[in-house]
């Protein structure tokens, strides 16, 4: 097979969804990549490391989606990329369509079969090439939040672990999946005051027998999150419904409420985001003040340290990766029920429950798709 890696276009996007490791593994395995000029040379995987690893360089993305028959990304494709794939050709990327109408619309006018990475699934129930993302990803809200609290970018100028006779800021964390208790963590470990909610009872169990008395939980309720939420100093929206929309947990008339100059980060602003007031933003421009409130909304947030993402996201990809070539994708998915649950776009349909649900289109199941 004949893999395409071009170069992301996202605003301030610097990950690339192969490393010269990874093009060697598909070489190894009999297969030919092509490498989009540049496209790693912004985090330290120059053309010559590719070139080693026995790829071909390519000077344009509009060469590579012409000859490839598989393109593995890691953002979304933007829209001019929608309208270069071809009928039957793979795309192997994090897609986030149900909040997406637009690129949906694009990917079934494509005829191509598009592979969404966050929706793959493992036999633990988890998402194995979402988790990675989402590990970095609750990591860095606590830096950018503790950024946001200072008083120069908006904030109430209050130090995430305060000092000895000053009370450290409160911070309230929605949800806690793999992001949530990144969040968490990385706050505790700055001596912050950490609350977390969730909805389930033995996973709030497994975090108290963790964390002990360090980590304060809730179950999580209308009410409890409006308590929170007014009384915190930074709320981490953490929340995922697997390939949906994410719901809007924290309203506008709660913001009201809360002090000016606390700070929101949405991390769920992929999917659509978990505050109402919440828009995405980008790397150039993060931030932005609704009712008084510093929000931090940027939809690609790991690719602000796109080394460590890129490393952490191609260690998860590749063995799919290699899967899809090796066999073709439809022997690719029928072999394997957790890559089967990461299709969302197959010749014009839409194979992902939730976002044929929120987005109004006929739901054709992968499995029908593929027969």
């Amino acid at each position: 097979m004949l893999i395409g890696v071009p170069k992301e276009i996202k605003n301030h996007e610097y990950r690339i969804g192969m490393t010269p490791a990874g093009v060697r593994e598909l070489v190894a395995a009999g297969h030919e990549v092509i490498v989009q000029r540049d496209g790693g040379t912004a985090i330290g995987l120059t053309n010559e490391q590719y070139e080693a690893a026995g790829a071909k360089i390519i000077d344009t993305p509009e060469e590579i989606f012409a000859a490839a028959d598989m393109i593995v990304k890691v953002k979304e494709p933007q829209p001019n990329e929608c309208r270069m794939l071809r009928p039957g050709q793979i795309l192997f990327t994090y897609l986030h369509l149900a909040p997406d109408p637009e690129q949906t619309k694009l990917l079934v006018e494509s005829d191509a079969v598009a592979i969404a990475y966050e929706t793959v699934t493992d036999s633990n129930r988890g998402l194995p090439l979402l988790a990675p993302m989402s590990e970095v990803a609750g990591r860095m809200a606590i830096q950018a939040g503790a950024h946001s609290l200072e008083k120069a970018q908006s904030g109430l100028g209050t130090l995430l672990g305060g000092v000895p006779g000053v009370a450290p800021a409160k911070v309230v964390v929605i949800g806690g999946g793999v992001v949530g208790i990144n969040a968490a963590r990385m706050a505790m470990g700055m001596g912050a005051d950490v609350t977390i909610l969730d909805r389930s009872l033995p996973r709030l169990k497994e975090l108290d027998a963790l964390y002990g008395p360090q980590l304060k939980t809730l179950y999580s309720s209308a009410e409890s999150v409006e308590q929170e939420v007014v009384a915190a100093d930074l709320v981490i929206g953490a929340v995922l419904i697997p390939g949906a929309a994410a719901p809007k947990l924290v309203t506008r008339e709660m913001l009201k409420k809360m002090k000016d100059g606390a700070v929101l980060v949405d991390v769920a602003i992929d999917q659509g985001g978990c505050f109402e007031t919440s828009r995405a933003t980008t790397h150039q421009e993060p931030t932005y003040i609704e009712e008084g409130i510093v929000h931090y909304c940027v939809a690609n947030m790991p690719g602000g340290v796109a080394r460590t993402s890129t490393f952490a996201l191609t260690n998860a990809t590749l063995p799919f990766a290699l899967a899809l070539a090796n066999k073709g994708y439809k022997q690719a998915l029928r072999d394997d029920a957790h890559l089967l649950n990461g299709l969302n776009v197959h010749r014009g349909t839409i194979n992902y429950e939730a976002v044929a649900r929120d987005l109004g289109y006929d739901y054709v199941p992968a499995e029908q798709a593929i027969a």
